[in-house]
């Protein structure tokens, strides 16, 4: 049984806006578990677009200052338009 990519609706490049506080979830060691990697509001961008195997669903890589975390469509935005901001947070 062969699953069908999901075509992402975001792509590589675009400004994202984080909708929920993002936590580490054990992928990232150096860190501690649960801590905040990026909070709800913060300013990142695409930098590459793959998809869980699984399920064929998109997933995000997003760079979000210091870090690049994996998120999913229910996780970001695109930034809207008007909005001029810095990755890592609003300004």
């Amino acid at each position: 049984m062969s699953i069908e990519p999901v075509q992402p609706a975001y792509q590589w490049g675009m400004r994202v806006i984080a909708l929920d506080d993002l936590c580490n979830d054990g992928s990232f060691p150096e860190r501690g578990a649960d801590e905040c990697l990026a909070q709800a509001g913060t300013v990142g961008e695409i930098v590459n677009v793959g998809q869980v195997v699984e399920s064929g669903e998109p997933v995000y890589l997003v760079e979000f200052g210091d870090c690049v975390v994996g998120c999913t469509e229910d996780e970001i935005a695109p930034l809207p338009a008007g909005v001029l901001a810095e990755p890592g947070g609003l300004s």
